[in-house]
């Protein structure tokens, strides 16, 4: 039980800090004249991320911990770091567009068009299964790949036409 509450302790402390990281960071894009595209799906993502921990809070605090699942969730964050750093003041929670950055294509970006989002999917589905609650991992990744499926369209619409034609970067279709 002790290890299980420390987990979920620093998964949101985790969660609550990256979200204060990703504020500061879309407040200094804007800044720069950046431009958020697609903000209709964030409510749900945001949705989606908060009951799935509350969720774990609510059925995992006093379950046994897999070793297996939890190193693999270590694994999980050390990616998401890589990802974090890669993006750097570019990486927020948001889909923004500054005119005139190019797309990253270093770091995890060289491997996947979208390393954060592979790691999320993961994550969504592999800290479940640290706790053995296997339907509710199965549920979450269900939920979170339709929300997550309906922003990367979103951000590829982005990147398309922010490709295409540079000087239209603030038209929302």
């Amino acid at each position: 039980m002790f290890l299980s509450i420390t987990l979920l302790i620093l998964v949101t402390a985790q969660r609550l800090a990256e979200l204060v990281y990703a504020r500061h960071n879309t407040a200094r894009l804007m800044a720069k004249g950046g431009r958020e595209f697609g903000s209709a799906h964030y409510p749900f993502i945001v949705a989606v991320h908060t009951f799935w921990l509350a969720g774990l809070w609510y059925y995992g605090w006093d379950e046994e911990i897999n070793w297996w699942w939890l190193a693999l969730f270590v694994v999980l964050q050390l990616l998401r770091v890589w990802v974090l750093l890669t993006l750097g003041e570019r990486w927020t929670t948001r889909i923004i567009v500054l005119p005139g950055a190019p797309l990253i294509t270093s770091g995890p970006f060289r491997i996947f068009r979208h390393p954060n989002y592979a790691v999320v999917v993961l994550e969504i589905f592999c800290l479940p299964m640290v706790f053995g609650l296997w339907f509710y991992a199965l549920l979450f990744t269900l939920i979170n790949g339709l929300v997550l499926g309906w922003r990367i369209r979103v951000e590829e619409q982005t990147i398309r036409h922010w490709s295409a034609t540079p000087e239209e970067t603030y038209r929302q279709d």
